[in-house]
């Protein structure tokens, strides 16, 4: 198995940051904010986009919340969206068991890669693979990787769950069931996705912190390169089988800690932004002398949204203040009467977006500017 190097004075320091960072966000959205359900829901959809950018299936944040509340995305195929949903359920999974008991084991795994893959039987969802398996490089088609062998893959996976309970240091530990799983590829289809989902798992439930905010899978899928380049040079072509020098995991260490210190420097970004767009989509509500609780879903087209009437209806539900749909109906067409909303199509399958007010409120506060990458061991 590969095992995590100690630390360096600049990885700790690294590290530490990470950890400062990780406490003030904590510290935000602690504060029950009524908007914090609209960023939850945006910052899970962004992870689930990128975990999928990185197997090459694509959609939009807008598509995979569509997908969230039922409705079906018209931009996207229907294997598409059966993945997207796959994915979403295993993650949505993972965030409830990651606040309850549980044990990381071989059933649990299996179970995981079923929900993950099972809109596609031919990939063996739920099975480990029987013999061996290749992964190539999707632009050259060359060789990149061989899994350990088919008749090693349970032992190890019962070798790797055993590894990952609590530790001295839960996002090293959950980095290295990430980097451990995605080098065996105990499955013929869906590794990857599964060793981001696990690598969640044990953030949530070692950490204090919610998994949704967490996991680097944003990042990842802006970086996909370059996570294949590390994984490529950590693992070398091959499960050798061999007992591993840790500083051959090094590489794959700094490139976590870079993922999490701007995954966690971008949401403090982020969040600072949506706390001050949201008190402008509160003060555009009062004006417009509409119930408070038409605030949701302006809360949820600030991100460039779409707006439905299943949407803003599940997202009051989140928020405890459950309505009608007859209720939900009337407060979108007084939003669109007082130009805050935009309505499109017909009345059976109407759609809103943000108005050029809501717009303007929302870039003015920082939504929506691109996220600039540091280095910090350049």
């Amino acid at each position: 198995m590969f095992i995590a190097p100690p630390l360096d004075a600049h990885e700790r320091e690294v590290r530490d940051e990470i950890e400062k960072l990780n406490e003030e966000l904590k510290f935000h959205l602690r504060q029950g904010n009524r908007w914090n359900g609209a960023l939850r829901r945006t910052t899970f959809a962004r992870n689930v986009q990128g975990s999928n950018t990185i197997e090459g299936i694509k959609a939009s944040v807008d598509d995979i919340n569509a997908i969230a509340v039922g409705e079906k995305p018209a931009a996207i195929d229907d294997e598409t969206e059966q993945a997207l949903a796959g994915y979403q359920q295993a993650m949505t999974f993972v965030l409830q068991l990651a606040k309850s008991e549980f044990v990381l084991s071989p059933m649990l795994v299996r179970s995981l890669h079923f929900i993950t893959t099972s809109y596609d039987m031919t990939k063996w969802p739920g099975r480990f693979r029987p013999g061996p398996v290749y992964v190539q490089e999707e632009r050259t088609g060359d060789i990149v990787h061989e899994g350990a062998p088919a008749g090693e893959v349970a032992d190890l996976i019962k070798h790797v769950c055993a590894m990952s309970g609590p530790g001295e240091d839960d996002l090293i530990q959950a980095a290295m069931l990430h980097l451990n799983f995605v080098l065996i590829h105990p499955f013929k289809d869906g590794n990857g996705r599964l060793a981001r989902v696990l690598q969640s798992l044990v953030l949530g439930a070692y950490g204090e912190f919610a998994p949704v905010f967490l996991t680097i899978e944003e990042y990842l899928g802006r970086r996909t390169q370059m996570y294949y380049d590390v994984l490529a040079k950590v693992g070398q072509g091959n499960w050798s089988g061999a007992d591993y020098d840790p500083e051959l995991a090094r590489p794959w260490i700094r490139f976590m800690l870079t993922a999490h210190l701007n995954q966690a420097l971008e949401r403090k970004q982020r969040i600072a932004a949506s706390g001050e767009a949201a008190a402008k989509m509160d003060e555009l509500i009062i004006h417009a002398q509409l119930p408070d609780r038409a605030a949701q879903a302006l809360y949820g087209a600030m991100y460039d949204g779409t707006v439905t009437r299943a949407r803003y209806m599940a997202a009051l539900a989140d928020a405890g203040e459950p309505i009608k749909e007859q209720t939900a109906s009337r407060d979108l067409g007084a939003l669109a009467r007082a130009e805050l909303l935009v309505a499109h199509g017909d009345r059976r399958g109407r759609k809103y977006s943000a108005s050029q007010a809501v717009r303007q409120a929302a870039r003015s506060s920082g939504l929506g500017y691109a996220w600039r990458d540091i280095d910090p061991f350049e």
